[in-house]
């Protein structure tokens, strides 16, 4: 079996490879060209698996014939879609390249599955922002969406799009409506690894405070690991449907601040403050996923809660944090986090 996935470099991507890699799968990804290559999410499987059972390719999503001519070349069983510009506070800064990504680039792949083989099943990255945060009540898949931001909006234009292709050419498109998802490899300007960072600094003391937006946004948290596999199930299932994938539950931003304190038994409030700055344009307050239907029909369950999630990745920060430390007290790097300290 042959895998493409776009944004393999990310979070997602990086869990998904390894996971496909696993399965023996051939997997073939796409990484965005510009002036600095970040492949640190998967150079793990680089140095083991680049040129026998992974490849990678330079191409943008924006570029259609680009992806045209991949997809004739590596001949995929499935593409997962997983490259976008998901930062919902950027795409509010950026909402034109936001928008652009999330809509012509699953376009195009459509588009290119069509013309090369309707056979290529295809799965569709949704977000649980597409809902909008205004119901107090778990998310399914029948639940109204109420975009509040340029990145939600043009998630449910990729989500109806990839419903129309499935139903007017009979091809297996597929939307995964995946509520929050975390881990050690999640971008650090996103709020949980910005948490588990700080604390993490300022657990071996080169770090005395952190800044956050609102605290009393609630969310529905998973672990991005649990996650692919649902992405998986949903591309072996005997027909192609719309999923949400969540674990059930939804806790706040500051409940994830103190788990993550409690780790190092520090009490949270004296190193917190919050500033407008980091408050969006329209909040989402709460996101709670219903993911019966997936349970039912896939079998699949999240394997980690809040708490092993929470201090998995407190864990890992605080070895980073321990070799930031050497290489300050060496003069090898700069803080470039908020509130430094040099270390003793």
């Amino acid at each position: 079996m042959k895998a493409f996935i776009t944004g393999i470099n990310g979070q997602d991507g990086s869990y998904l490879a390894e996971y496909l890699i696993a399965k023996n799968y051939e997997v073939h990804g796409t990484v965005r060209r510009s002036s600095s290559i970040n492949t640190k999410k998967i150079d793990h499987l680089i140095s083991t698996h680049q040129g026998k059972n992974l490849y990678l390719y330079y191409s943008d999503l924006l570029d259609s014939s680009s992806l045209t001519n991949l997809i004739s070349k590596i001949e995929p069983n499935e593409i997962y879609n997983l490259a976008a510009q998901s930062h919902v506070a950027v795409s509010f800064q950026n909402p034109l390249f936001t928008t652009e990504t999330s809509t012509v680039g699953p376009l195009s792949l459509l588009e290119s599955i069509r013309n090369v083989n309707k056979e290529i099943k295809f799965y569709q990255a949704s977000s649980s922002e597409m809902y909008g945060g205004s119901l107090r009540e778990p998310l399914d898949e029948n639940s109204k969406f109420d975009p509040k931001s340029p990145y939600a909006a043009a998630k449910v234009f990729a989500f109806e799009i990839s419903k129309i292709y499935r139903e007017s050419y009979d091809m297996f498109a597929t939307n995964g409506i995946l509520f929050n998802h975390e881990s050690p490899r999640r971008g650090e300007t996103f709020v949980t690894r910005k948490i588990s960072k700080a604390v993490g600094r300022i657990h071996v003391g080169i770090q005395n405070k952190l800044t956050l937006g609102n605290l009393d946004s609630y969310r529905d948290w998973g672990f991005a690991g649990d996650y692919v596999k649902a992405m998986w199930q949903i591309m072996q299932y005997e027909k192609p449907e719309d999923w949400v994938i969540a674990t059930g539950e939804t806790y706040s931003v500051n409940e994830f601040v103190k788990e993550a304190f409690s780790l190092i038994n520090l009490e949270s409030d004296s190193y917190i403050e919050t500033s407008e700055k980091y408050f969006r344009p329209n909040e989402v307050d709460y996101l709670l996923g219903n993911p019966t239907k997936a349970s039912k029909k896939l079998g699949w369950k999240p394997e980690t809660s809040f708490k092993e999630l929470v201090k998995m990745m407190v864990e890992h920060d605080i070895n980073e944090a321990k070799k930031e430390y050497t290489l300050l007290k060496e003069n090898l790097i700069s803080p470039t986090w908020e509130s430094p300290v040099s270390p003793n």
